[in-house]
């Protein structure tokens, strides 16, 4: 078996969840490029990413969102509990609205 293969063979063991967290520990991606990368469908994504969230507590690393923003007007959606992308903006009922961004960033260890 050459390492094609086997890396190949890898990807294919590894949970949805695994993958996701994969992707999201090589920088900061949207829903949408997760769903593709990992192929689930989008609005599959933030339930993957909520419980990601919860078991990430647990450890030194932590699921880092960069909040959504209005593309009319620049509101930006810092106080947002939800990992979905939100469908209006509250400031000018705008729907075109850039998506956030998720990461995963370790804590600093503390001496």
């Amino acid at each position: 078996m050459g390492s094609r293969e086997s890396s190949t063979l890898s990807e294919r063991t590894r949970t949805v969840r695994q993958s996701i967290l994969a992707e999201l520990r090589r920088g900061p991606v949207t829903a949408l490029d997760l769903s593709k990368s990992v192929g689930v469908q989008e609005k599959e994504v933030a339930s993957h990413l909520e419980h990601l969230q919860q078991s990430l507590r647990r450890g030194p690393s932590r699921l880092v969102v960069e909040p959504a923003e209005c593309i009319a007007c620049g509101f930006v959606f810092e106080h947002r509990k939800r990992l979905k992308k939100p469908s209006s903006c509250p400031e000018c009922r705008a729907s075109r609205i850039h998506p956030p961004r998720y990461r995963i960033d370790a804590e600093p260890t503390r001496s």
